[in-house]
């Protein structure tokens, strides 16, 4: 693993202003979530765009690793409610999905409207493994506490990586690592990291996603004694599930828990786990390849009591990164996906009043 250094986090910098991905410029909120025709009563959704909630980052941030570093998207956020207010969390890049990501929080209230933290970012690199970037954070309540699981990228020495990983012929390496990396805070805005939480016996250096059932408050829900961590993308190709009763120390093992074979086309990634205010219905939340190779998005039924044995499927879902959860009455998710290209903007999605 290469050494974090200011030359390093430059260099990455650097790289990241030229970064360009035509594909993921077109993805729009709006195709995968606005319509759900003929919708089952367990499905969450659909979605409209909420023009009074818009965030808009108007101010830089000051760079603490003094590289010059300034942002021009922000998109893959995560949300919590604390105290009445709206806490938003959002992956701040050069470039829309380039790497030298930092992550930072904005805070609403009725009265004040939106006030960014004048300390962002709460997540930028200091580690190893983040010297690529601090990408994509997911924020759960749980033990009168919070934590945030987030993707720390980084650049693998193919001599000193490959020397402790798997055979290579099994688990070919790449340039780049992704790992799941953990911080915690009592407060939403003071976050101490520490450190790994997906090995890399098990990560295989390539794991995103450490979606984690949550009900309509942002508190991760215990299921047959103990929090579930689905990961989906990456783990050498396997699914697997992790296990913790604190929310820190996970144990994981390969687990089937999602079958595409009604829909066809290949999964890429579990995007949220949303546990219904019965406590009965879990559903599962995912971004697929669809029969002809296109990004499509379905969601997956569960009994909490069976959470791996999947009861329906149904096409459309709202790809929440950050998880769904409620604010005035309705399940809602940001996204900054249809941002003009420069703005900072994240807008706002909401189910119906029924939802």
């Amino acid at each position: 693993m290469q050494k974090i250094t200011t030359a390093a986090l430059r260099e990455t910098y650097e790289k990241a202003l030229t970064f360009s991905n035509p594909l993921t410029d077109t993805i729009s909120t709006d195709q995968f979530s606005a319509e759900y025709p003929d919708r089952p009563e367990w499905v969450v959704g659909p979605f409209q765009k909420d023009d009074s909630l818009t965030f808009r980052q108007e101010t830089d941030w000051a760079d603490p690793t003094g590289i010059g570093w300034t942002s021009d998207s922000i998109f893959n956020p995560s949300l919590m409610v604390r105290d009445g207010r709206l806490y938003l969390f959002y992956r701040a890049s050069p470039r829309k999905e380039s790497i030298s990501s930092r992550i930072g929080v904005a805070v609403y209230d009725s009265e004040a409207g939106w006030q960014d933290n004048s300390a962002n970012p709460v997540i930028y690199p200091t580690q190893d493994n983040e010297i690529l970037g601090c990408e994509d954070p997911k924020i759960y309540a749980a033990n009168g506490r919070y934590y945030m699981f987030y993707n720390g990228i980084w650049t693998i020495d193919r001599n000193g990586d490959q020397a402790t990983g798997d055979d290579p012929d099994v688990y070919p390496l790449g340039d780049v690592g992704c790992d799941i990396n953990l911080a915690v805070s009592d407060d939403l805005i003071n976050w101490e990291k520490l450190g790994l939480a997906v090995p890399h016996e098990i990560s295989r250096y390539w794991a995103k996603g450490a979606v984690i059932p949550r009900n309509a408050r942002g508190e991760a829900v215990k299921l047959g004694g103990h929090y579930l961590m689905y990961l989906s993308e990456g783990c050498g190709g396997t699914t697997h599930v992790g296990r913790s009763t604190d929310m820190v120390n996970w144990t994981f093992e390969p687990q089937d828990y999602l079958d595409l074979g009604p829909l066809g086309g290949s999964l890429h990634e579990v995007a949220c786990a949303i546990v219904e205010d019965d406590g009965s219905k879990l559903v599962l939340d995912f971004f697929y390849g669809d029969a002809d190779g296109q990004f499509a998005a379905a969601q997956a039924l569960y009994d909490t009591n069976a959470p791996f044995t999947q009861k329906a499927l149904y096409l459309g879902g709202s790809l929440a990164w950050g998880g769904l959860l409620k604010f005035s009455g309705s399940w809602m998710f940001a996204q900054g996906w249809d941002a003009p290209s420069g703005s900072r903007e994240m807008y706002f999605y909401r189910a119906d009043g029924n939802q």
